[in-house]
């Protein structure tokens, strides 16, 4: 993104660049007034103070007609573009066709939601809005925050954080994936047969122990946690292929458990976990394009946790 000079363009009005427009699509002092519903004097003291600030007489007397300098001509183009792109900013959040919408909505994520939001949202979406298209950004806590207030995300999905609007989507629980046939256990697991075994956790700081590590430590529990890693995919696979237990969100047991082969079941020992939140800037909020989406997404979950 281009930086901004605001300290410069603090003294150049809009409306200087409105009036520099109807300018040069009318050559008319008298009608550039009369399109803008100005008075005449008004007209004549932008079109002076544009030629103060831009150091160029911009239009000149030619005969009957005023015409266009060398520098008028060419910042013509480059000030209508500008003045389209702003009106098309100002109507964005004013009305949103899903079926006609053109638009690329950048969502924060965590890798839970990621692997059980996305793919039926998208499913969703090339139904319902076609031209919509997503940017998915990785998100933690530590980078949450930063990043909406940069307006890098819309919205972020899957991080307990306050400083934003929220809501929660779901309560959070786990379940355990295992080979039955390398660990030789059967569900349900017995709190025994849970601290005895191995384990494959998640883990996305130096913390081997990893969430469900800490949060038994809190209980005085320790795990013989053997992997620990950022994303929920090695965790599952390396369960297909040692014999540990992966302990992973109960929604990406439900889904992905069984592609792996692995067999699944809750939890012996209840723990307490942060629920699943969405997010958004408190100037997002009525962005009916941003509306709409988290409409979406309310709806998606409802299906995912009705499956």
């Amino acid at each position: 993104m281009d930086n901004i000079d605001h300290f410069n363009l603090r003294s150049f009005d809009l409306n200087l660049m409105i009036a520099f427009d109807a300018m040069m699509q009318e050559l008319s002092v008298t009608k550039s007034a009369e399109k803008l519903r100005i008075g005449q004097s008004a007209m004549s003291h932008n079109l002076s103070t544009l030629r103060i600030l831009l150091q160029d007489d911009l239009f000149v007397r030619v005969g009957q007609k005023m015409q266009p300098t060398a520098k008028a001509r060419a910042l013509a183009g480059p000030v209508r573009a500008a003045l389209t792109q702003a009106q098309h900013a100002l109507r964005a959040t004013d009305s949103f066709e899903p079926q006609t919408a053109d638009r690329i909505f950048r969502v924060g994520i965590t890798g839970e939601m990621e692997m059980i939001l996305l793919p039926a949202l998208m499913e969703r979406l090339q139904s319902a809005a076609p031209g919509v298209r997503l940017l998915s950004r990785a998100i933690s806590v530590e980078t949450v925050d930063f990043m909406m207030d940069a307006g890098e995300i819309d919205l972020a999905i899957g991080c307990k954080q306050t400083r934003h609007l929220g809501e929660v989507l779901f309560e959070s629980n786990v379940a355990c994936c295992f080979n039955a046939d390398l660990c030789r256990l059967t569900p349900p697991l017995s709190r025994e047969d849970y601290l005895g075994a191995r384990h494959a956790v998640l883990s996305q700081t130096a913390n081997v122990a990893g969430c469900v590590g800490d949060a038994l430590g809190g209980l005085g529990i320790e795990l013989d946690v053997i992997l620990a890693a950022p994303d929920f995919m090695p965790l599952l696979a390396a369960a297909r292929n040692a014999p540990i237990v992966a302990t992973v969100p109960r929604r990406i047991a439900v889904q992905y458990a069984p592609l792996f082969g692995l067999t699944f079941c809750e939890m012996p020992i209840p723990l307490s976990f942060p629920p699943v939140t969405m997010n958004w800037a408190i100037w997002t909020d009525k962005d009916l394009g941003l509306v709409w989406l988290r409409e979406q997404i309310r709806r998606v979950i409802g299906d995912i946790s009705r499956d």
